[in-house]
């Protein structure tokens, strides 16, 4: 799978997700913190089997200062496919601190699925 088109437009995260003819519909999350975001939209394009437009409303609680970072994951791998940045507040001279959050995110994506693996693993 794969996100391509992604923009923010009024306030609303869009993209198109790329599955492949043959796949089923995906399963997907948006992740702020580890807390799940309501408001996912997932509708396949009817002149494009495979092909589904993605649109997430941007929560405002979660607009503060600094960086925020969304993943969309895909709920059945716990695989990110994608993410958006928000910078508000002073400007940043280097957005090393969204590089950084994003790999917080990550990190922890891969302990759950290690934890995951070793329990799975041990009996």
């Amino acid at each position: 799978m794969r996100v391509t088109g992604a923009r923010i437009r009024g306030g609303t995260w869009e993209a198109v997700l790329e599955a492949g003819s043959a796949a089923p519909r995906p399963v997907l999350e948006a992740v702020h913190l580890e807390r799940r975001l309501d408001g996912l939209d997932l509708r396949e394009l009817p002149d494009r089997p495979g092909h589904w437009a993605l649109s997430l409303p941007i929560p405002a609680d979660i607009l503060s200062d600094g960086v925020q970072t969304v993943l969309l994951r895909d709920r059945q791998t716990g695989g990110t496919l994608a993410h958006f940045t928000l910078v508000a507040g002073a400007v940043l001279e280097d957005d090393i601190r969204a590089e950084v959050d994003l790999l917080r995110a990550e990190l922890d994506m891969l302990k759950r699925a290690f934890r995951r693996h070793c329990v799975e693993t041990a009996g």
